[in-house]
């Protein structure tokens, strides 16, 4: 049952894992089979041969028709009354602490989050808990890059003796307390981190996450724009591990597609003006805008289209791709599309979730967050142990190579049978490789209606 994560000497990740892994990624991601017409709708079109300064502003794109769907359940899941009982014990309860954003830029994430780590505890002790106990839970706020609230509550939660902490949702947030946590002998399970810079960390293999890297969704946001016949692309960044993390992804998509990056503004977080990256990157005529931030987006947006910008040239990313009907004068958004790891939510699941919290109406890495508890708790029983690094040493093994099951009563059912598992949960099939980072996972695009809504429009999966 046991699968050590091959950390190599002193920790650091295995070099050679980290390049099969890159080479894996460009040989074999799957994205988007589905051709569409490319060219815009203004009149003229544009053959493949003329130069990407011909394009304007006022191209309209044509993208793949939608795909619809709202989601299914990962699979059918056990029954809690029928769970055996535990073949362990242990002197201290399973406590789990969560580093969710409940102010700052990304606040707007942290309510489906914590929705999904509440409904996995409930689920898992109305099977009976972990080794005997009920597992605990601990809610703290992360904040954002502007502020030290993250620290202060990591040192809350150590103090705590949690076995595992669940978030940030910021990369740069974790970057800021990674080696706090991990340095403790906790595990870093992260349901939304998404920058590269993870993979390779030295964490002593404690860091774990169950949202993919970067490079997955960067190269399917950069291929996808391709697809819908952009020429050149402009840029407006957050630059922090997230933002650029995911520019360098996009722009390596988009020029292997045989398309140009026209401009690239920076801004910083903690910034609340825009209007110079605006009149950089709408003065580069690009044919799609691609805006990498967080809640920022609902300054920078007006002003794109106040540009004259049609909302079908702008693309946004997880960190912005919400619900603004409250925000924005109806329609500012209509067409505009977004990418967010992950399935799209089922309905059952939603449901779930919104009886746990019923002011939800976001539902990004809710389903990430519900299985990194549910695979933490599965960690525990199979090492017979709360103690971190023990559970660490079994979350690669119980994501994969087994008996596939869909939550923690059928999981750890067979567990407690003698049997091994394969994990698959709200945010896909997860697998993790050795350095914490899940194989494969799915990447919804969203397109935002008249409302400035985002709804599913297609998901694809893609490999690393």
């Amino acid at each position: 049952m046991t699968a050590l994560r091959n950390t190599g000497p002193l920790g650091l990740g295995d070099g050679y894992g980290r390049a099969a892994k890159i080479a894996a990624l460009g040989m074999g991601i799957a994205l988007f089979a589905s051709a569409c017409a490319s060219g815009g709708d203004s009149g003229t079109e544009s053959s493949p041969s003329e130069e990407s300064s011909s394009s304007t502003a006022s191209s309209v794109l044509s993208c793949p028709p939608s795909q619809g769907g709202t989601g299914e359940d990962p699979g059918e899941k056990g029954d809690p009354a029928a769970v055996p009982a535990s073949t362990g014990t242990t002197d201290a309860p399973l406590k789990l602490g969560t580093l969710l954003p409940t102010t700052g830029a990304l606040a707007f994430l942290g309510p489906p989050e914590i929705a999904g780590v509440d409904l996995a505890v409930q689920e898992v002790n109305a099977s009976g808990g972990v080794l005997g106990k009920p597992v605990e839970v601990v809610h703290r706020d992360s904040g954002d890059t502007t502020t030290d609230i993250a620290t202060q509550s990591v040192t809350d939660l150590l103090g705590q003796d949690v076995s595992a902490v669940i978030g940030a949702a910021s990369s740069g947030v974790s970057k800021t307390v990674i080696n706090q946590i991990t340095g403790a002998g906790v595990i870093q399970f992260s349901p939304a981190n998404t920058s590269p810079d993870f993979t390779d960390w030295d964490d002593n293999g404690l860091y774990w996450r169950t949202a993919p890297s970067d490079v997955l969704q960067g190269r399917t946001l950069g291929n996808y724009i391709m697809e819908c016949g952009a020429q050149t692309v402009g840029m407006i960044v957050l630059n922090d591990a997230y933002g650029t993390g995911l520019q360098s992804n996009i722009k390596s998509s988009v020029e292997a597609a045989g398309g140009q990056v026209v401009s690239e503004a920076m801004f910083n977080e903690g910034d609340s003006q825009f209007s110079s990256q605006v009149d950089a990157v709408t003065g580069a005529n690009p044919d799609a805008i691609v805006v990498i931030s967080f809640d920022q987006a609902k300054s920078i947006a007006p002003l794109l289209t106040g540009k004259g910008v049609d909302p079908s040239q702008i693309f946004f990313v997880d960190g912005n791709t919400s619900d603004y009907s409250a925000d924005l004068e109806a329609g500012t958004l209509e067409g505009a599309q977004g990418t967010i790891p992950g399935p799209f939510a089922s309905e059952n699941f939603k449901n779930a979730l919104l009886e746990i919290d019923p002011a939800l109406k976001d539902w990004a890495y809710a389903g990430e967050s519900y299985d990194a508890v549910t695979l933490l708790a599965l960690a525990a029983e199979a090492a017979g142990s709360t103690d971190g690094q023990a559970m660490a040493a079994e979350l690669q093994g119980v994501s994969q190579d087994g008996e596939k099951c869909f939550d923690y009563a059928s999981c750890v059912t067979i567990l407690r049978g003698g049997g091994d598992i394969d994990y698959d949960g709200y945010s896909g099939p997860v697998s993790f490789d050795e350095n914490g980072d899940p194989t494969e996972a799915f990447i919804g695009i969203y397109q935002f209606d008249a409302d400035n809504k985002p709804v599913p429009s297609r998901s694809e999966v893609g490999k690393l």
